[in-house]
C-alpha cells in the first residue's frame, strides 16, 4: 500500500510534560495539553487536533461541492465535540454540528449532510483502523 502522506508527521517530546513539537511537510505544530492537567496550553491537545483534522477535511470537502454545483453559500460553520462510553468495548461519539449563517434550502442541507459523512477523515474514522508500532 501507499502512504497517504509525501513525508512522515515526525514529532518529538522533551523534559516538559506534554509539550510535542510536530513537524509537518511544511512547518511545525505545538501540542500540548490544558493547564487542568498539568500542562502549559501552549497548544491544542490531541483530542483537539483529532476534531480539528475531522472539521478540516469536512470543511474543505462542503465547500468543493458547493463550488461545483453552483451554490451561492458563501461561508460553513462546524462545531464538534466527542463523548466516551468506557465500558468494556469503548465507544466513542463524534458530534458535528455543521451551520451555515444564510438561509441554505432543506434539500441543501440534506445533501451537504451526505457529503460531509464522505469526507476522507470522516471515512477514516469511521472504518477499521490498524496501528502498527515499531521500536
Amino acid at each position: 500500500m501507499e502512504n497517504l502522506l509525501d513525508k512522515n508527521i515526525t514529532a518529538f517530546i522533551g523534559s516538559q510534560k506534554y509539550l510535542c513539537t510536530v513537524t509537518w511537510r511544511n512547518g511545525i505544530l505545538i501540542m500540548d495539553e490544558p493547564n487542568s492537567i498539568g500542562g502549559k496550553d501552549l497548544g491544542p491537545d490531541p483530542y483537539s487536533t483529532l476534531l480539528a483534522s475531522l472539521a478540516g477535511c469536512t470543511l474543505s470537502t462542503l465547500r468543493m461541492y458547493i463550488d461545483r454545483k453552483g451554490w451561492q453559500i458563501p461561508e460553513i460553520n462546524i462545531s464538534l465535540n466527542f463523548t466516551q462510553n468506557n465500558s468494556e468495548e469503548i465507544e466513542t461519539v463524534i458530534t458535528r454540528e455543521i451551520s451555515f449563517p444564510q438561509q441554505v434550502t432543506e434539500e441543501q442541507q440534506e445533501r451537504l449532510k451526505v457529503i460531509a459523512e464522505k469526507c476522507p477523515v470522516s471515512k477514516i474514522l469511521k472504518n477499521k483502523i490498524t496501528i502498527n508500532t515499531k521500536i
